[in-house]
This record gives C-alpha cells, structure tokens and sequence, in this order.
C-alpha cells in the first residue's frame, strides 16, 4: 500500500503528541512493508532524530500562509519571493515566534485554508496536489487533522487516492478564536468533511464531541487510540526521598502548566512536602516565554525556585531518562485533550499520573487503573490528589504497575498500526 501523510510541522521546538503520534505511526507502516510519505506542512518536521522523506518538501510555508491571509494583495507577489519565505532557515525562525501557533487573528487564514481550491492559497494546494499525483502515485492519503479538509476534494479528484482524516484536539484551535467565527468553522470543516472516506478519532471522548458538530455518519467514524513504541522505556523506581512530580507537555498556559506550579508549591508549603522535586520539560514558542517568566518569579516568591528544574531537551532519548526520575506526572490540560500522548509514555515507565475530571483523562484511567482523577482543575485539588498518592506508597506503586501492564496489553503501536491498517484495507474495497 502506498500512502502520503500531511501532517502540519513544528519546527521541533515543543513536544507535539499530534506529530509523535503520527511519527510512531509512520514507522510501524513502514515496518509493516507499506511504502509511506511523510508530508510536512507550514513548517519542518523534526522528530526524535528518525526521518521520514528528508527530501520532501514543507508545503504551505508558514510564512507566506500568513501573509496571504494577513495581506490579499500578496497572493499576486511574483512566486520567486513566495518560494524564498519557504527557506528552510527562515521557516526555522517563524517556528519560535510569538503567535505561530495561536488561533487568536488567525481566523481568515484557517477558512481560507478550509476553503481549499476556493482560498487565498490554492497556489499552494495545486503544488501539493501535483507533487502527490505524480510523485508520489499514493493509495491513501491520511490527513494528520480535520483542519487540513480543504485539501480533500483536490486530493481525491487528481489522485483518485481515498482519504483519511484523523480527529485530536481540533476545538484547541477553533475554540479560542473570536465568537464570529467559530460556528463559521466547524461549518465549512463539516461541509469539507464529505470528501473524506473515513474519520478516526483518538478516543470515546473526542468522537463524541465531534460526530455531530462535523456531521459525520456513524459508518464513518471509528475510535483507534494511540500507541507508542515500548521497547525503550525504563522503570522509574517512583523515588520518596524525594518525590518528583513531573509533566510532559509544551510549557504553555493552556497546556496546565501553572496548575502544576500552583500545585508543587502549596505540595511544598501547605501539605509537608517540603523536600519535593518538580522536573518540566516540552518545549515551548516565543509566545510562551511572559507565561514561563511569570511561573518562575512565582516559584522565586515562594522561596522553592531551587527545586524546579526545566530540561530544554526533549527528544526520545532525554523523555526516557526524564520519566526514570519522577514520582508522578501531571498535564492537566485546562479544557481537557482528546488524548495525551504523554499519559502512555509515563505509564510506560510506571509512573502514575494524576489528571483532571476533563477531557479524555477519566476515560484514560479507567482503561489503565494507572493513575487518579480529581475534581475541580487547580492547584490546590491536584496537590491533594497528589499528595493522597504520595502518602500511600503500596498504593502509588499499584497504580504504576497496573498502568505499565495495561499501556502494554492496550496502546501498543502495533495495536494502533493494525487499526489503522484495517481502515485502510476497509476504504480501499469500497
């Protein structure tokens, strides 16, 4: 089977659960004997040191995406100056600036991408189109979001490929933007979405919200959860002396990261926890930078600065020796996610997590037994949930135990290669 897969790039500077998801995917197919394309949109695919096509080029450059939205006029600028913004070294530099990845004044931008053949970018699908026809020849072609839909019809009237379009955290982006225009969104993703053959939601939770907001028929909609690569996962040895919590996520304020410091310093001050470790890693953008400036000087006021620690690394190698370290892991995702690859990297490594009564998280732990759920997102309930955990050791270590055993049974990526597969062969029969 041949098979393309868009997926919007990061540049690689935070932890992107959609991008490793898909990352972990593309090798198990490729494992399998499938020939796949990786296809990079809006900026560089950077992931865990493993290309996938290093020749392929990003389409819909970053850059000029917004400039065409921001500016109509320079949709007409000569293609030679729209090409050199596509340079690698200057898509490198927009991924680190403010905004890149924020909703907010982007809204022409994502219905003009929605609108496909009919945008400011049909430059930009033509290219794609033409590069997958007659390049790539593929059977499939696998949508990373449903925010890329306006790709859709082209793709399939010039390929004749079936396509697929995965559902995770899509209401992340559409959600924040300006009230005008939300409705306007789901709508046209809604009308996009009858040029697709198949949807596949991360989880219960998600395929719920979305089925009826995008229309989609019930034989067109299936839950697959993501799987991870086991192999390299270490047991933590859930240290007490002293404990760490840890999250695993980019460090953003929408992400739940000042949750988590609220709740390592009450933990410290309030729940005699005073020798705890907090370790944070997952990168971040230029837009995140007066958020994390702001979560140190909190940290400082309250005397415990010397006990948190951010690593900047993040690749494969450097979540593996993070995770062998905490007690504990916390993403708590202030409107809840879809799914949270991080969940099933900590319990890879037996480490219990400790999530909000949002999202997917409650449907998460009851398939794992691997961590608890509290009530009421903000410091204070996590820190007593955690610290619920943390004067339970025999407690604490069941959970670690139950969650590693059932992320092997459960969100193995063989698991989610074989699902996706089986949609795969389903489609191509028709």
């Amino acid at each position: 089977m041949n098979i393309a897969h868009i997926t919007p790039g990061t540049g690689g500077v935070f932890y992107c659960q959609n991008c490793f998801r898909d990352y972990e995917l593309l090798k198990s197919l490729i494992a399998r004997g499938h020939e796949v394309c990786k296809v990079p949109m809006y900026l560089p695919l950077y992931l865990d040191r493993f290309e996938l096509n290093v020749d392929t080029p990003v389409f819909y450059g970053a850059i000029n995406v917004y400039l065409k939205g921001a500016f109509p006029r320079y949709s007409k600028s000569p293609r030679w100056i729209q090409k050199m913004f596509d340079n690698e070294l200057f898509l490198r530099i927009a991924a680190h600036l403010s905004g890149s990845t924020r909703a907010a004044g982007m809204e022409e931008m994502t219905m003009s991408m929605l609108r496909g053949e009919e945008g400011r970018q049909a430059t930009e699908l033509e290219e794609l189109v033409r590069f997958l026809r007659d390049t790539i020849k593929p059977d499939i072609v696998h949508l990373s979001n449903a925010l890329l839909l306006g790709l859709a019809k082209r793709i399939r009237e010039e390929t004749g490929a079936k396509v697929i379009c995965s559902l995770q955290d899509e209401n992340e982006w559409v959600d924040p933007m300006d009230a005008s225009y939300r409705d306007k969104v789901w709508n046209l993703m809604a009308e996009k979405g009858k040029d697709v053959d198949h949807f596949i939601a991360a989880s219960t939770f998600y395929r719920d919200k979305v089925k009826d907001i995008l229309r989609i028929p019930a034989g067109k909609l299936s839950v697959i959860y993501g799987g991870l690569e086991l192999e390299p996962y270490e047991d933590s040895p859930l240290p007490l002396d002293p404990p760490v919590l840890g999250y695993l996520c980019r460090l953003s304020e929408n992400l739940g990261l000042g949750i988590v410091v609220d709740a390592f310093i009450h933990l410290k001050k309030e729940l005699g926890f005073s020798d705890m470790e907090l370790y944070l890693t997952g990168g971040y953008t230029g837009e995140d930078k007066p958020f994390i400036r702001a979560q140190l000087k909190k940290l400082k006021k309250a005397g415990v600065q010397h006990s948190a620690v951010i690593f900047e690394n993040f690749h494969r190698e450097q979540r593996v020796a993070f995770l062998r370290h905490l007690t504990l892991l916390s993403v708590p995702v202030i409107a809840g996610e879809a799914f949270g690859a991080y969940q099933i990297e900590a319990l890879a490594a037996g480490v219990p997590i400790v999530q909000p009564n949002v999202g997917c998280y409650p449907e998460f732990i009851k398939a794992t037994g691997g961590g608890v759920i509290y009530e009421q997102n903000d410091g204070v309930h996590l820190a007593e949930a955690a610290a619920a955990l943390l004067s339970d050791p025999e407690k604490l270590r069941a959970l670690g135990a139950a969650g590693k055993k059932a992320v092997r049974e459960k969100f193995t990526m063989q698991n989610m290669a074989e699902g996706i597969e089986g949609v795969y062969h389903k489609v191509l029969k028709g």
